[in-house]
């Protein structure tokens, strides 16, 4: 048997968590070829609890046997070390799942959630976003894809969602589902399941971080979040104005409940002062001062950093050209929000136990 052949054969097997082929996906970690018909194979899955286990056996058994139909194949499935007292994610491939949430709406939350995860990427991670804003998705706006749709996979019998591409970054949103004019007209279970969807049965790659653009709020969607996957940690966005410090305060308390645990790892201030291009040394403070060092005092956390309002931040948005892409000292300050993010991270990780998934509570 020729070991380039049964290599190709093995190209055809998906790995039932990102849909890619268990070669690309690296799940292969040894194939030995022995004398005679025999074909030994180590495969290293990320979940002893790896949903399809089996199909993804017999699989890899039908696809050699295909090409050598007197192999002999033994797969042998072996689970990544992982710290025994780590709760088991349903999703391993993504490592660290980010919220980004505020307690009203109009205050930058999209805008902060694409720079900061378009900021990652150019650090090197490998991001995701997805827009978990149900009823005003702005992503395809944000990313000029308003007339993208992403296709369906077949993964061993079940429909999966390939996420779109944008910038070379996989992105989700139910803006990428409906017509841009389109209501979405939805009670909470309904949105409960479009969120689980958007998780459990889409195509993420292995991530380091996959960042979730929150609607305004603490309500089902917020829910919805914490009950399905483990969040690593929130950001809380706000203009430094009074009656935005007063919502979003109540945006950070939910994740600091009880029931929730999630850890709140710093707040961005928007709109913190406008600057005209022709002035680009003045500063003035439209929605007041302080705000933003003033909440994340309340939230016992940081402040990750402070964004002006400035003209380009809204034309990129609304032109599918991210700020943190044109460059100069506006990118500057996003880039400076993600260095303290990774930063604060990396403190949490090592100081603070794994979330765990929220319980079905009847008091949420």
């Amino acid at each position: 048997m020729e070991r380039d052949k049964v290599v190709r054969a093995l190209q055809k097997v998906r790995d039932p968590l990102t849909g890619n082929d268990i070669i690309s996906a690296g799940l292969v970690e040894t194939l030995e070829i022995s004398e005679g018909n025999a074909v030994h194979i180590t495969l290293m899955i990320a979940s002893p609890n790896l949903p399809h286990k089996s199909e993804l056996n017999f699989s890899c058994i039908g696809a050699i046997q295909d090409e050598y139909p007197f192999a002999e194949v033994h797969v042998h499935l072996k689970t990544k070390a992982t710290d025994t007292d780590k709760p088991e994610s349903p999703l391993p491939n993504l490592k660290n799942i980010i919220a980004v949430g505020s307690g009203k709406g109009g205050v930058g939350k999209s805008t902060v959630s694409l720079n900061l995860a378009l900021a990652l990427k150019q650090m090197g991670y490998q991001v995701g976003l997805l827009d978990a804003d149900i009823y005003g998705p702005s992503l395809p706006t944000m990313t000029n894809m308003r007339s993208e749709r992403p296709s369906i996979q077949d993964v061993y019998g079940s429909p999966k969602i390939v996420p779109l591409m944008a910038f070379n970054m996989p992105v989700i949103s139910m803006g990428f589902l409906i017509e841009p004019e389109q209501a979405v007209v939805l009670r909470g279970p309904r949105l409960a399941g479009i969120l689980k969807q958007f998780f459990m049965d889409t195509l993420w790659p292995e991530l380091d971080y996959l960042i979730v653009d929150l609607p305004p709020g603490t309500g089902d969607i917020q829910l919805t979040l914490v009950q399905t996957v483990p969040v690593t940690g929130a950001i809380i966005v706000t203009t430094p104005q009074d009656v935005a410090i007063a919502d979003a305060l109540k945006a950070a308390n939910m994740f600091k409940l009880d029931q929730v645990k999630v850890p709140v790892i710093g707040i961005v201030e928007n709109m913190s002062w406008f600057t005209p291009e022709e002035l680009p040394d003045n500063k003035y403070y439209i929605f007041g001062q302080g705000g933003g060092k003033q909440l994340a005092q309340q939230s016992n956390t940081v402040l990750l950093g402070q964004i002006p309002l400035v003209q380009s931040i809204r034309e990129g948005s609304d032109n599918g050209q991210p700020a943190i892409l044109q460059g100069g000292v506006i990118a500057s300050h996003f880039m400076t929000i993600a260095e303290n993010m990774v930063r604060q991270m990396a403190y949490r990780n090592e100081t603070i136990a794994p979330t765990e998934r929220v319980l079905i509570n009847p008091q949420l």
